[in-house]
C-alpha cells in the first residue's frame, strides 16, 4: 500500500465523513474507494477511446444507414402539417 497527502474542501471533507459514518467505514476507506473507482473508470474509457482510434484508422466507420437506425431508436421524427 502507498500513503498521500490529498486536499479537499472542508465541504467535502464533512460529506465524506458523513457518508463513511453511515456505512460504518472509515474516512480513508472510503477515500481510498473513491479512489480506485475513479482509476477504473478512467482506465476503461481510455482503453475504450484507444479502441475507436484504431478502429478509425483502419477505416473502420459506420455507414450512414447504420447511424440513421440508431439514431432513429431514440429520436422521433417530427412531421410539419
Amino acid at each position: 500500500m502507498a500513503a498521500f497527502t490529498v486536499r479537499i474542501s472542508e465541504e467535502t471533507a464533512t460529506k465524506l465523513n458523513q457518508i463513511a459514518e453511515k456505512l460504518d467505514r472509515s474516512r480513508s476507506y472510503m477515500a481510498a474507494q473513491a479512489i480506485e473507482d475513479y482509476v477504473a473508470r478512467e482506465e476503461w474509457q481510455l482503453a475504450e477511446i484507444e479502441v475507436g482510434l484504431a478502429e478509425a484508422d483502419r477505416g473502420e466507420f459506420a455507414s450512414d444507414d447504420e447511424v440513421a437506425k440508431v439514431v432513429g431508436k431514440y429520436v422521433k421524427s417530427v412531421r410539419q402539417s
